[in-house]
This record gives structure tokens, C-alpha cells and sequence, in this order.
């Protein structure tokens, strides 16, 4: 007769930079099972300790997201379309382990929270197939009066940071973080308050994947606590507030953010299984216009 095994519990642990850090606070706090209803009762059951991340954490990431930022928007758009649709496959791998997290994360069945996951992984490779179609959209020739070739095209806007959706611990965090970096963007993401497990869980996949390290980093802790410091950090120069949910907050991220101009997403409702279109594609991007001459012009028309 076999004897009984002690349960292994796992360490979660942030993702800066490549690398697994425990916050430099030393802190943690509990992560429990995630619906109002089951709190309300008494009956929520607790998953594990995530580490409760500190403004150093923070300023730590975008160091990271910084280093990283130039060799990945350098990459071509289709290498880094390839380099996504890989975490998709690591994704689908582990895929058991996901929708155990979810089902406890948002309190869904096993079915249903296997539909999320699904609808995750779909999403992450849908993005993957945009990083070489974007620029289709948003650039291209423009007419202009005089013998000038004038040409407008996408350029990633740098570091960003995405407060990722309270609610949605895995479809909106793949609907807020992939448009970011398929469009060359580096990211520093704040998960789920209550419900990090998921984000952070992606680290591991971000880590065993070819993304390179710093192009995604992933915290956890209080959002209130987190956001103050990245809005008003110089070297950020973009903020997505999807999981901000206290409207005096975002306000105050958002004046905070005014400092050193930089890109502003609202947040507003949003059905994150709905189709996502390319506006989170577009709301990180710059635009860069070539205006080139076209040589001499004679009576016979250009000289090119």
C-alpha cells in the first residue's frame, strides 16, 4: 500500500525581464477562489500566496521593457508574427492547467472555462497573424502636389503599460497584451488584482516560449498601489487602463500620465469575447512620413 503523498504547492512568482524575481518587498497576499457569491458565504477557498508587487518591482519592469524595446520592434513583422503564433502552440500545451485557473479565477465550470481558454488561445494566435498586415492599414503612399514621393508607415510608440482587465484574468489579458507587442511595443502588465494566477501562470510560457525576455513583464499586487508610479514614469510612454475600475483613479493615472505626453487608453466596458477588431492594434502606434523627390521632372514626366 502506497503511502500518502504531501501536496507540492506551487511558488508563483513575477516575470521581469526574462527571470522569475520574487517582489523585492518580500510581500505576498492571499489568492482565493474569485466569485462575490462564494465570498459573500464564506466559502472562498484559497489557491496560493502571488507576490505583492512594490513600486521598485514596477520601475524594475520598465527597465526591462526598455532594454528589450529597440531589438524586438527592429525584428521583422513577420518574425515577431512567428515568434507569437509559437506561444499560442506553448498555450495550447498547457492548456489543462488554464482552464483550472480560470474555473477558479472567475468561478466557471470546467466546460465553460474551457471555452475561455479556447477563445484565449484563438485571440493570441488572431493577433499573431496581424504583425505583417497592420501596416497595410495605416501606412502607405500619400498624393501630393510637387515631384515628391511621400510615404507614411507604423512604427511602435515604446514601453507600455497595461492594467489588464479585473474580470477577464485570461481572455482580456491576451486582448490587451498581444496587440501591444505584435505592433513592436514592449509591455509591463499589472494583473488581476484578485485573480493573478492566470498572468502569471503566461510568464512561464512567455519564458519557455521565443519571446525575449522584457518584451512582456508581469506583475501582481494592488493596482491602486502599482499604477501611480508607471503613469508618471518618463520612460513609459503609453498606459491602458482596461482593468482600472475606480474612476477617481483612472483620473488621476490619467493627469499623471499628461506629464510627458503620453498615449492614453480609457477604460470603458467591454465584451472581451466579442471580435476585437484593430483598434488596439492601432492605439500604441506612431506614424512616420518619408517625403523623398521624385528627380526631375521634364515634358516626357518623371525620370524615375
Amino acid at each position: 500500500m502506497s503511502e500518502q503523498r504531501l501536496s507540492v504547492f506551487k511558488t508563483y512568482k513575477l516575470y521581469v525581464g526574462g527571470k522569475f524575481p520574487r517582489s523585492e518587498s518580500g510581500r505576498v497576499y492571499e489568492v482565493t477562489t474569485g466569485t462575490s457569491a462564494a465570498a459573500a458565504a464564506g466559502k472562498n477557498k484559497w489557491l496560493a500566496n502571488a507576490p505583492l508587487s512594490s513600486r521598485k518591482d514596477a520601475r524594475d519592469a520598465v527597465v526591462a521593457a526598455r532594454k528589450a524595446q529597440g531589438s524586438w520592434a527592429g525584428k521583422t513583422a513577420y518574425l515577431r508574427g512567428q515568434i507569437l503564433y509559437r506561444v499560442a502552440e506553448m498555450l495550447e500545451g498547457r492548456k489543462d492547467q488554464f482552464v483550472r485557473e480560470v474555473a477558479d479565477a472567475e468561478g466557471l465550470s470546467k466546460s465553460k472555462a474551457a471555452a475561455v481558454v479556447d477563445a484565449a488561445i484563438d485571440r493570441w494566435v488572431w493577433y499573431a497573424g496581424w504583425t505583417d498586415k497592420i501596416a497595410q492599414i495605416v501606412g502607405g503612399g500619400n498624393p501630393v502636389a510637387g515631384p515628391f514621393f511621400n510615404l507614411s508607415s507604423p512604427e511602435p510608440t515604446g514601453v507600455v503599460t497595461v492594467v489588464a482587465p479585473q474580470k477577464s484574468s485570461f481572455l482580456g489579458l491576451v486582448s490587451v497584451i498581444a496587440p501591444v507587442i505584435a505592433t513592436g511595443n514592449t509591455a509591463v502588465v499589472i494583473a488581476s488584482e484578485n485573480s493573478p494566477l492566470p498572468a502569471l501562470s503566461l510568464g512561464e510560457v512567455l519564458a519557455t516560449s521565443d519571446l525575449p525576455g522584457g518584451v512582456v513583464n508581469i506583475l501582481s499586487g494592488r493596482t491602486a498601489e502599482i499604477t501611480p508610479s508607471l503613469a508618471a514614469h518618463q520612460d513609459v510612454n503609453a498606459i491602458d487602463l482596461a482593468g482600472v475600475e475606480d474612476d477617481v483613479l483612472a483620473k488621476e493615472l490619467e493627469v499623471a500620465a499628461a506629464d510627458n505626453l503620453k498615449r492614453v487608453v480609457r477604460p470603458q466596458p467591454v465584451d472581451w469575447s466579442a471580435d476585437p477588431g484593430t483598434h488596439r492594434l492601432t492605439a500604441f502606434l506612431e506614424t512616420k512620413t518619408v517625403w523623398h523627390p521624385t528627380g526631375s521632372l521634364g515634358a516626357s514626366g518623371s525620370s524615375y
